[in-house]
């Protein structure tokens, strides 16, 4: 796995142990809903940074058949 996503995803872990931490101090609804599309959107980043990993892993060893539903996934993702 590329060290980038491993830290990324560290982070968000951080993030969604605050907005748990956030919940249990009854912080307002909006400040927490806001930490949760913000943990949403690094989620789905991370994600991106996968697929396009693992597309460009696919293309480099003639595994077409395979870069053809990451790539279509990756695009439903953006």
């Amino acid at each position: 796995m590329n060290h980038k996503v491993l830290i990324r995803l560290e982070r968000i872990k951080g993030q969604v142990e605050g907005i748990i931490k956030m919940c249990k101090d009854d912080r307002e609804c909006t400040e927490i809903v806001a930490q949760i599309a913000a943990a949403r959107s690094a989620l789905g980043e991370a994600g991106k940074m996968i697929l396009s990993d693992e597309a460009v892993s696919c293309s480099q060893t003639n595994k077409h058949d395979k870069l053809e539903g990451i790539l279509k996934q990756l695009f439903k993702i953006t």
